[in-house]
């Protein structure tokens, strides 16, 4: 294993490509573009749309994560519940079969946005977040769910000096004896990379799992409880009735008394939620399988999930097979908000990408990509989920996970039950739960705002991370903009 030294350190990640383009585009020349969770044997088929009028007491609008863990939480709660799932796709085809698998215990998107947003409600917080997490475990213990979850840690990296002093105090608050920093010497020793300068390992309230093999599971738990599951059946349009809330679909109409709407980024059928998400773009490359020589000579010689200090981050881990996923950075929002099949492939990105993976680990030069796919994430001002009641309380929604809905999605779920029970609980009193993050503007204002952000980050980024006035006057207004 090659150790590189402090002063190996090659300059910041940047739009300049630093790998020769011919070596990027032969890395990348046989990526398919099925995202790799979702290219698996196993993959299981899709059940039949819904084609007749039905009713429900409890119908589900989102075959996701978040749609996933509110039918069957539904179902454990009160086993004689009707409840139906409908979903316009199948089964985990979107964010939830295409995200990196990193499942964490936060539902604040860290312990600093959770200072900016939520500082009262801090420790109940962290404690419901805790209990969510060890609740996630032994559900897939309970229901036999093989999502491959491992519960490895991350390893945080700073890439740029301004981090490293950021990551040695982070190290030393909250649970400490969970987290262990390493110096510049030190970090080298545990992953070998000229671009890492220290690095924080937490130990705690970080897994992985397969995404696509997750939501499958969590479908099959589903069904064994009794809920009817209606795959290829898109929700066109919903109205309050006098005793019910009526869905219709392309094909169907459906009557139900309750209603939790899980669509996330997708617009939402509720006009009053439409401006409080944007669909932000997420890219991800995975590599052929790494030989044991190969993971040698970068020193992954342990399965934690790692990622970077920066703004506009990268995430990367290893897949069952030692294949390296390797996304982030480069979130893009596309003009006019849409949310398209088309644009689950951005060439210029995959490039950008590839060659941040070669800055990174020069040792696999040569290496070639087999999958290359993006896919759509749904933002919000406050970068965490918000949730909500509409038509009298017959319908809740929950939205805004912001690339934290692995983990954070099964609280939600919990949240909007609780909401739709029409009793007050500790979660429904949260912060979290009764505050809304500040809406986004219409188009035509949105793109060119979008974009003006982003060139205020990644300036940031680049001149030590210190913010200019317009990311700074976002911050008094409780507005973050992270990838």
């Amino acid at each position: 294993m090659v150790v590189f030294t402090m002063h190996d350190h090659t300059p910041t990640y940047s739009r300049t490509k630093k790998t020769p383009i011919h070596e990027i585009r032969t890395s990348l020349a046989t990526a398919v573009s099925t995202p790799f969770w979702l290219d698996q044997p196993q993959r299981p088929p899709v059940t039949p749309a819904l084609l007749e009028d039905t009713t429900a007491d409890l119908l589900v609008v989102g075959g996701g994560y978040c749609g996933l863990w509110t039918a069957l939480i539904a179902k454990e709660r009160n086993p004689q519940l009707d409840v139906v799932l409908i979903e316009g796709n199948e089964i985990g085809w979107a964010a939830s079969g295409r995200n990196g698998g990193f499942c964490e215990s936060s539902l604040t998107h860290g312990e600093e946005n959770g200072r900016r947003h939520f500082t009262e409600d801090l420790p109940t917080l962290s404690r419901l977040a805790a209990q969510n997490f060890q609740d996630f475990q032994d559900t897939l213990v309970r229901y036999d769910i093989d999502a491959e979850y491992e519960n490895t840690g991350l390893l945080t990296v700073a890439t740029e000096e301004y981090q490293v002093a950021a990551l040695k105090r982070a190290s030393q608050e909250g649970e400490s004896s969970t987290r262990t920093f390493y110096d510049s010497r030190s970090i080298q020793t545990m992953m070998t990379s000229p671009v890492f300068r220290a690095g924080m390992f937490e130990s705690d309230g970080i897994a992985l799992v397969h995404p696509a093999k997750l939501a499958w599971g969590l479908k099959r738990a589903c069904q064994q409880l009794g809920v009817r599951i209606f795959e290829s059946t898109p929700a066109v349009k919903l109205r309050g009735e006098s005793q019910c809330v009526t869905v219709e679909t392309s094909t169907a109409l459906i009557r139900s008394r309750k209603v939790a709407l899980a669509t996330n980024g997708f617009p939402s059928l509720l006009k009053r939620a439409r401006f409080l998400t944007i669909p932000v773009y997420d890219y991800v490359l995975a590599t052929r399988p790494l030989t044991r020589a190969q993971l040698d000579d970068i020193g992954w010689t342990s399965r934690f999930g790692i990622t970077d200090s920066s703004r506009q981050f990268h995430y990367y881990r290893l897949t069952s097979d030692n294949r390296i996923i390797w996304g982030g950075y480069d979130a893009i929002y596309h003009r006019g908000g849409k949310v398209r099949p088309a644009y689950d492939q951005r060439p210029a990105t995959f490039e950008t990408l590839a060659d941040h993976f070669f800055i990174t680990f020069p040792q696999l030069r040569g290496i070639s990509f087999t999958h290359a796919w993006g896919g759509m994430i749904d933002m919000s001002t406050q970068l965490v989920a918000f949730h909500g009641l509409a038509l009298g309380g017959r319908v809740a929604y929950s939205a805004g996970y912001t690339g934290l809905g692995v983990g954070a999605t099964r609280f939600g779920a919990q949240v909007m039950l609780d909401l739709l029970s029409g009793h007050s609980t500790e979660l429904t009193q949260l912060k979290m739960v009764r505050r809304k993050p500040l809406p986004i503007p219409p188009e035509p204002f949105a793109y060119p705002a979008i974009q003006l952000t982003r060139r205020a980050v990644d300036k940031s980024d680049a001149n030590g991370g210190r913010d200019g006035l317009l990311l700074r006057s976002m911050e008094l207004f409780g507005v973050g903009f992270d990838s």
